[in-house]
């Protein structure tokens, strides 16, 4: 049997004639036209209109994704825009700032694609240049200079399955796209991502979401425009209240992204595809989700093969690269994972996680640019998906192993 699985911008075709394949394919949603369920989310937003919640002297700042969320920020942008232009802000007084955390700034040939004609209104997130403005749990609340400063504070969002906070969206854009490590380091340190309740598609009861909630209201964050995705595009709009638009949003996108699953498998295909697929960082999240999901479909020792490019290696941002040194570091997972129990850096989060999964799995990467960098990090390598898979397997095949929700 043959079947395509994400690579970059273009499938790579795979056939397994000597396993037994089973592909997980969610039912995706429908896809919608975006701009036009934008305009209508801001005018029937959760809560108050934007533009009964700012004044014409009042200065905005706009938090939007980076290039490792496939979001339309320039749609949402446009219309978030236009909103603020009824209410009479002048454009001067309205910062965009690219949500980075600790990933690499975007070039500005990356911000000319992702805005258009308003890529001239658009900066990136200095995590250097933060200004305390609360705490939360004794953590002191950090943001980016422009957006602390701000009188308003909006973001925009892709509302999708998230490995600690259920999904994402809502205040996490500003809290942590735009805040600095100290919240950072407490929301992906090991005692808060071992508690119970922090998993992938779980927003209720989960310390990871709350905490990011609370932040937001720290941080000011008024009003968000968020959209979630199914396996054919974007598939819903909603605006107003974070809380509120992370709730719907994230119901939305559990019907359209569950798939039940039967059974144990010898090994899962996990597709990823650009964006995330630039580089090793973003490409394990494909493992992860399978391995620490609310399911996992794996039988014990089995593997999860992941097609992904690496053209950027590990990754180039300041988190990608403490990932890559803890995992480059270290001879085995189990001595990570029991080293890194006692704290880390913001970013080598993943580190730990990807350690998690490996003390019980494998996690081979193919089809990639730079096989050495994969190696180097307790991960194994082959040509291609074909390469990875020992003949007479039972396969699960998920596609859009991101976008996709295995119960």
């Amino acid at each position: 049997m043959s079947f395509e699985v994400p690579h970059g911008e273009k499938p790579v075709t795979v056939s397994l004639p000597a396993c037994d394949i089973t592909v997980a394919t969610a039912a995706g949603g429908t896809p919608i036209d975006v701009r036009k369920t934008a305009d209508d989310a801001v005018a029937n937003p959760h809560g108050v209109e934007l533009t009964e919640r700012v004044n014409p002297d009042d200065s905005v700042a706009i938090v939007v994704t980076d290039v490792t969320r496939a979001t339309p920020d320039d749609v949402l942008l446009d219309v978030l825009l236009g909103e603020l232009d009824r209410a009479g802000i002048d454009r001067k007084n309205v910062t965009v700032v690219i949500g980075l955390g600790l990933h690499r700034p975007m070039t500005d040939e990356e911000i000319d694609a992702a805005f258009g004609d308003l890529a001239d209104l658009a900066v990136n997130h200095n995590p250097e240049q933060t200004v305390e403005v609360g705490t939360v749990d004794s953590c002191a609340i950090e943001l980016f200079e422009p957006v602390a400063e701000a009188d308003v504070v909006c973001s925009t969002g892709m509302v999708e399955p998230h490995q600690y906070a259920g999904f994402s969206g809502g205040a996490k854009t500003a809290v942590i796209g735009a805040g600095g490590e100290s919240q950072i380091r407490y929301t992906h340190g090991p005692g808060l991502l071992g508690q119970e309740g922090v998993r992938l598609g779980r927003i209720d009861d989960n310390p990871f979401r709350e905490f990011l909630d609370r932040a937001g209201d720290s941080a000011c964050v008024e009003f968000c425009l968020n959209v979630t995705k199914g396996s054919n595009g974007i598939i819903d709009v909603s605006a107003g209240d974070p809380r509120a638009v992370v709730s719907e949003l994230a119901n939305t996108a559990l019907e359209a992204l569950a798939v039940d699953i039967d059974g144990k498998y010898d090994a899962v295909v996990a597709g990823v595809g650009a964006p995330k697929d630039a580089n090793l960082y973003q490409s394990t999240r494909a493992a992860t989700y399978i391995i620490l999901g609310a399911t996992n479909p794996l039988r014990q020792g089995g593997r999860v093969v992941v097609p992904a490019r690496l053209h950027e290696g590990a990754g180039e941002g300041t988190g990608e690269q403490r990932f890559y040194e803890w995992l480059s570091d270290a001879t085995d997972p189990d001595s990570l994972f029991e080293r890194m129990k006692s704290g880390y850096d913001p970013g080598a989060q993943r580190a730990f996680v990807v350690a998690r999964a490996l003390r019980d799995y494998d996690v081979w990467i193919t089809d990639s640019e730079q096989p050495a960098v994969v190696e180097d990090c307790l991960m194994q390598t082959a040509p291609t998906v074909e390469d990875a898979i020992e003949p007479g397997s039972d396969v699960l095949v998920v596609p859009d192993s991101l976008g996709t929700l295995l119960r």
